[in-house]
């Protein structure tokens, strides 16, 4: 039910009574019709932007979907391509794990 429903009827004892409550009153339900109408504007607006977010948060969610399964298979390239180095050079890689370890050490005892 619509905002400008709940205000276009208004009460029968306000009929024909011209006296200054029933002016008031008119005038009151004028503003209320002309209030509920823009309040069903803005909900209607407020509706679509939730509409337009939810939309891009599901865009943005099925792309880092995506990135993410990217980044797991260059992981696996990564450490299949490592360990098929250490199994060809073990003694090269040994040498780049100490020098590595060393440097390694190096920096974070001089914090």
């Amino acid at each position: 039910m619509e905002m400008s429903e709940n205000f276009t009827n208004r009460p029968s004892h306000l009929g024909g009574d011209h006296s200054a409550s029933a002016r008031a009153a008119d005038t009151a339900y004028k503003v209320a019709d002309a209030a509920s109408s823009t309040v069903d504007r803005m909900a209607s607006s407020a509706h679509e932007a939730v509409d337009k977010t939810a939309d891009m948060a599901a865009q943005a969610a099925e792309t880092l979907g995506v990135k993410g399964e990217q980044l797991k298979v260059l992981q696996e390239q990564w450490l299949a391509n490592g360990s098929a180095y250490i199994r060809d050079n073990p003694v090269k890689a040994l040498g780049i794990a100490v020098v590595g370890g060393f440097l390694l050490s190096r920096l974070l005892s001089a914090r």
